[in-house]
């Protein structure tokens, strides 16, 4: 089996050089389900390994725009349509510079396991830029969506691929990609979702993804008979996911201690409460400060990043919420080593694959991104529903939806990952995802 796996990596790597985060989630999804083929030797013979590991499509593009100054700067734009089998491609858009081919590829990927899993029609895709919004004026960051959008908009479509936001688009770049749009093709459709409350957004989206995870991970406790309630949690990140992370870790009666951003961390023993979360929420969303300034405020302390983070604080649940591989083989046996009994993982693929061993072994709750993060993406599913019936629910109508579809999600995980004793999420959510989406390619023929 391991030489299969190895055999097979070769030649993913061989056909996507220097994309070394595709490598790896190709990699953790081949691990689990080579063993599965095994036994069901339909999808072997259909090639469906190498079929859903192709993007169905690439779009490249450049985006030229013009800053305050009047000086012209050239970015590059993604769209990465993975796989169309089960619905129209459906994932954010990324401003980082940071971003490239091989992350987007990576989150594609991850996407389509994730998107099966939420139970609604919705393929996978993924896209961005290396453009970063930090530091840009309104106008500066409106000019560059619409040259943006000038290029993306022919190859979108509320019934072809529907983007959302991600790291670097918020409300603020949701809305000028939208306006674009509906300038370019003269037509009000749901083809973004995370839009505003009064054009087509759904209650519920913002928090969709952070309230996801301590759902999921309340279902993972679930199973030793345990809750939220009373427990001490670390989040890293603090934007929109780690923000309604803690919301909700608030809502269910526990203790959330850290947040994070890129200089560095605050530890806050008595715990961020909802007037504190507020505070958070001002410093981040519109202020756009540093999460340093909360510990001036409230008198927490305060960590620069490189000398420690919050996976070296002592607490009973992590909820990884910032970016990929953040949390290393170090962390990860700090965290055991303290007595951390889940992790729920906000963000997609924070656990580099050492750390991800370290938490299997010593048989810690484990929920992978692809399942314990789909709360985002089930709910632009239902903001897509609702555009299309013309209609808003009311927020404990999605919220309650958003509920069911996490425990979904959840049972997905134990029919496939159970085993005695242990519930393999990672395994449960790479088959559970993979069978849905390669029962529909072998029905639609070789596409």
């Amino acid at each position: 089996m391991l030489n299969k796996v190895k055999s097979f990596m070769k030649e993913i790597v061989e056909k996507n050089p220097a994309e070394k985060e595709f490598h790896q989630a190709v990699q953790e999804v081949v691990e689990s389900i080579m063993p599965f083929l095994e036994k069901h030797p339909k999808y072997a013979k259909a090639k469906m390994l190498e079929r859903i590991t192709e993007p169905e499509r690439v779009v490249m593009f450049r985006v030229p725009w013009v800053d305050d100054s009047g000086e012209i700067q050239v970015n590059r734009g993604y769209r990465i349509e993975m796989n169309s089998a089960i619905g129209p491609y459906k994932g954010g858009l990324r401003f980082h510079s940071t971003v490239n081919l091989g992350i987007l590829k990576f989150l594609a990927f991850e996407q389509v396991f994730k998107n099966s899993l939420t139970t609604l029609p919705m393929g996978g895709g993924k896209g961005g830029s290396n453009f970063d919004p930090k530091g840009k004026s309104d106008n500066e960051v409106m000019k560059f969506c619409q040259s943006f959008m000038t290029e993306l908009f022919r190859h979108i479509g509320p019934d072809t691929d529907v983007p959302a936001g991600d790291i670097g688009v918020g409300g603020r770049e949701i809305g000028y990609l939208f306006g674009q749009y509906k300038r370019l093709r003269n037509e009000f459709t749901g083809v973004l979702t995370g839009k505003g409350l009064g054009w087509g957004g759904s209650l519920i989206r913002p928090e969709a993804t952070g309230y996801g995870a301590v759902y999921f991970a309340e279902e993972m406790l679930k199973t030793k008979g345990k809750s939220i309630k009373g427990k001490v949690c670390t989040v890293s990140g603090s934007g929109n996911v780690a923000q309604y992370t803690v919301e909700k870790i608030n809502q269910l009666g526990g203790k959330a201690v850290t947040l994070s951003d890129s200089s560095g961390f605050v530890y806050d023993k008595k715990g961020i409460d909802a007037k504190k979360l507020e505070f958070v929420m001002e410093l981040k969303n519109v202020k756009r400060g540093r999460i340093k300034e909360y510990a001036k405020k409230y008198n927490a302390e305060y960590y620069e990043a490189g000398k420690k983070w919050p996976w070296d604080i002592k607490c009973d649940v992590a909820f990884p919420s910032a970016t990929q591989n953040e949390v290393h083989k170090k962390d990860a046996k700090t965290l055991v080593k303290n007595g951390c009994m889940c992790v729920s993982e906000g963000a997609n693929m924070p656990s580099t694959p050492e750390a991800v061993e370290v938490f299997q072994k010593a048989k810690v709750l484990y929920g992978p991104g692809k399942a314990a993060n789909a709360g985002g993406v089930a709910v632009s599913g239902l903001e897509m529903s609702q555009n299309s019936l013309r209609l808003s629910w009311t927020r404990e109508e999605v919220d309650r939806r958003l509920r069911d579809i996490t425990i979904a999600i959840h049972d997905t995980c134990l029919k496939y990952g159970k085993e005695k004793n242990h519930v393999d999420y990672v395994k449960g959510a790479n088959i559970g995802g993979f069978v849905k989406v390669a029962d529909a390619m072998i029905e639609q023929g070789v596409v």
